[in-house]
């Protein structure tokens, strides 16, 4: 069953976005969790992708299978150990989260880290926790896991943000062409919010680029938001010294900074579609390959498909979890 809690932040209280501070969060409880009080069981943190929220786990879906009735046929089958899964909302004003602290955003990787996690274990019988997730939940999940391995023992990366030059510098000239069209970033957002359909496929590469520059480049002193951009916005021309400060959170870069920390975990899972529209395959080679070179082994599974509906490869990755954090 799935148990919703209402909880406030301190943490993101006068957040730079004004983003709300108390929100729903979905925890997930095994079979048999409320028959048995002297067991602790594994968690799971799971933190969902880009335009997502934490609910969009337990989403009823007619063709597919949402992560309760997921979790209930792995479990009852014993394919996957019982298991808590915990999933946040951390949707903000700029269409998603990075799961990092940002001066312009707020301090979300303070906000699991510090209270999320706290307020579980307080609440639950837990015992080690793992994080997965996919697209931008990929992301969160090698990053938290790098820094925070005396909290995550285990990762899942499914089609994580990775090899940044790839996945992201295609994106800007389309999204400097809406931006420039508006007449800036700031006024951008404000149309877009203001458009009764914020789903139209115009809107998602300025949401993105204005996002992920919000996550990696914010600068307290910027008069756009509080954001650096690495492209100039009139002219395009490329700005190295803030795509340095993007560079430093690509994933495959950050390895080197964090191996020692990953020799911590017990599993480091990665998979990714060979048809993926963002090119995050390449990102999952590069990132994987460079895990190798320092001494790790990784899990790592390509297969046929793409970016999109793809929740059925949990299938593969959390029993795996689960069992590492059991064992």
């Amino acid at each position: 069953m799935v148990v919703i809690h209402r909880f406030t932040s301190k943490i993101l209280k006068g957040n730079p976005l004004g983003d709300p501070t108390e929100r729903d969060l979905h925890v997930y409880i095994p079979p048999g969790y409320e028959k048995d009080f002297s067991r602790k069981y594994p968690v799971l943190l799971g933190v969902v992708g880009f335009m997502g929220t934490g609910v969009m786990l337990f989403n009823k879906d007619p063709l597919g299978e949402d992560l309760e009735h997921r979790l209930d046929r792995l479990i009852k089958k014993g394919v996957c150990p019982p298991c808590i899964v915990v999933a946040p909302d951390c949707f903000t004003r700029l269409g998603g989260n990075q799961y990092i602290n940002s001066s312009a955003i707020g301090r979300y990787e303070d906000y699991l880290i510090r209270e999320i996690i706290p307020f579980v274990n307080r609440t639950y019988r837990t015992g080690f926790w793992g994080v997965f997730g996919k697209s931008s939940g990929g992301y969160g999940s090698i990053v938290l896991g790098m820094r925070h391995p005396e909290v995550f023992k285990a990762l899942a990366d499914h089609s994580g943000d990775s090899d940044f030059e790839l996945c992201y510098i295609p994106d800007f000239p389309e999204a400097l062409d809406r931006f420039r069209e508006a007449g800036g970033p700031v006024q951008w957002l404000k149309k877009f919010w203001e458009d009764p359909n914020r789903h139209r496929k115009r809107h998602l590469r300025a949401l993105n680029m204005l996002a992920m520059a919000a996550h990696y480049s914010p600068n307290p002193r910027s008069p756009i938001l509080g954001i650096d951009f690495p492209f100039d916005l009139q002219t395009g021309i490329f700005k190295p010294e803030v795509w340095r400060c993007w560079q430093q959170w690509d994933p495959v870069r950050m390895v080197a900074r964090y191996a020692k920390n990953l020799k911590k975990l017990r599993t480091i899972y990665v998979d990714c579609g060979s048809q993926d529209e963002f090119a995050l395959h390449w990102g999952a080679r590069a990132l994987v390959a460079e895990l190798r070179r320092h001494g790790l082994k990784p899990h790592y599974e390509e297969f046929e498909d793409g970016h999109m509906n793809i929740a059925y490869r949990y299938d593969r990755s959390l029993p795996l979890l689960v069992k590492a954090l059991r064992g």
